[in-house]
């Protein structure tokens, strides 16, 4: 069964960096992209950033600049792991962030699988 498990988070004053961490684990042969989302109180989810398998990145465009991605993904025993490093935080990037890995197969086929959200909260 593959899980992804988020670490990171939490509570910081505007101005202010976090890290947010994401790894899949299982019995894993590919994963094409994985990267985060957010949704804010009384707001749809949106991307934030995404990391392809050949390292092509996207961001939204109101953390580009600020919030940098990066990861690993590998066939080995070792997990897929997937960074957002967030800096120079604002109150507007509060909100419940999800990691995402896209076509992970493995032994149960091919499927999107999702973390299950950690909480930003960046203060005025």
């Amino acid at each position: 069964q593959v899980q992804l498990v988020e670490s990171g988070g939490g509570l910081v004053q505007a101005g202010g960096s976090l890290r947010l961490s994401c790894a899949a684990s299982g019995s894993i042969f590919s994963i094409n992209a994985m990267g985060w989302y957010r949704r804010a109180p009384g707001k749809q989810r949106e991307l934030v950033a995404r990391l392809t398998r050949r390292g092509n990145t996207n961001y939204a465009d109101s953390v580009k600049g600020r919030f940098t991605i990066s990861g690993r993904f590998t066939i080995s025993r070792e997990k897929n792991t997937v960074s957002l490093q967030m800096n120079t935080l604002e109150p507007d990037d509060t909100a419940d962030y999800y990691c995402n890995a896209e076509e992970v197969c493995s032994g149960y086929g091919c499927h999107d699988y999702w973390g299950q959200g950690t909480q930003v909260t960046v203060s005025s």
